[in-house]
């Protein structure tokens, strides 16, 4: 064999070799390569909402494909887990929901639509806490009139579904305090906070700035927020904890999930785009407005704080009997 041929030969071969690999770079679809649907599990209107539509604002900019938002409530935002755990795990398919979908509903549900292994966190976004109030009309002004209430004729506390933070809230009061509560769930965050100032129930553990209105207008007294640290919105109501109830302190997460079989670089490019998003100014204005705190927690310490959840309900659950037939 000549020089020739054989410079000739081993450039075939490498061509050979490196025609597959490039093939294959051809064919691996970039991320996103269509529009993302963002799922959020709870009504519009609401933070979960909000927060989902200024995320795919932002990621719609910055990955330059539409991220559209779609409100699958129901079930304590288990229609919308199972609709995201049962999609593509291409990343097209996003949850927006909150931690008690995950914490909360595998203990009062009896049975699940889809398993927790089949969605993976792709970021624990924010947090808030919840602010606890009254009707005027009931004359509880402090925590501590609420507790004597509560241990005398009982309460009547709202929540905006089963299984939702405020139901949650008010289980985690009852058992602490020793105190009777009655759970009346509403469809949504928006009527369960009517009914307090209506007096249909006496009071509730909700978002803060959908109560903030009627307290500024003397509607509701907020008594206490359940957050560690008070809420700039209304830095005049003390936290749970500087009351000397600790043990009432809860926080909501905000997190994105997606199937478990989604490919770790397109989680990346997620998160990503959601750490760039939170950066923004104008998106964390909006946060602030919400009484949301930040947070950006990703991998496995999401994973596991979400566990850590879990496994603090669990007995909660269990002792004040929530349960969804």
């Amino acid at each position: 064999m000549t020089h020739t041929h054989a410079l000739l030969r081993t450039v075939a071969l490498a061509i050979a070799c490196i025609s597959p690999f490039s093939a294959a770079l051809a064919q691996a679809p970039s991320f996103p390569s269509k529009p993302v649907k963002l799922i959020n599990s709870f009504p519009p209107g609401g933070p979960s909402d909000i927060l989902a539509r200024s995320l795919g604002e932002a990621l719609q900019q910055t990955l330059k494909q539409p991220f559209v938002v779609e409100n699958r409530p129901g079930a304590g935002g288990n229609l919308g887990a199972d609709l995201v755990a049962k999609s593509a795990p291409d990343g097209h398919t996003v949850l927006i929901g909150i931690d008690t979908t995950f914490t909360v509903n595998p203990g009062i549900y009896k049975n699940m639509p889809y398993k927790l292994s089949d969605l993976k966190p792709v970021m624990i976004i924010a947090s808030s806490g919840l602010l606890i109030g009254v009707n005027p009309a009931t004359q509880i002004k402090t925590m501590n009139d609420l507790i004597a209430r509560g241990r005398g004729k009982g309460l009547t506390f709202s929540s905006g579904s089963n299984g939702s933070p405020g139901h949650l809230a008010a289980e985690i009061f009852g058992d602490a305090a020793n105190v009777k509560v009655t759970h009346v769930p509403y469809k949504g965050n928006t009527p369960a906070v009517t009914a307090v100032i209506s007096g249909e129930v006496d009071g509730g553990v909700l978002a803060t700035p959908g109560m903030l209105p009627f307290v500024k207008a003397d509607k509701m007294n907020a008594l206490a927020v359940t957050s560690r640290k008070r809420s700039p919105l209304a830095p005049e109501v003390p936290t749970v904890a500087e009351l000397g109830l600790k043990d009432l302190s809860l926080e909501v997460l905000y997190i994105a999930m997606v199937p478990t079989a989604t490919p770790p670089d397109v989680v990346a490019i997620l998160q990503k785009g959601m750490t760039e998003a939170l950066a923004r100014p104008d998106i964390k204005t909006r946060l602030d407005n919400l009484d949301l705190v930040i947070e950006a927690e990703t991998g496995s310490a999401a994973a596991q704080r979400l566990e850590n959840l879990r496994n603090r309900y669990a007995p909660i659950i269990k002792a004040t009997g929530m349960q969804i037939e």
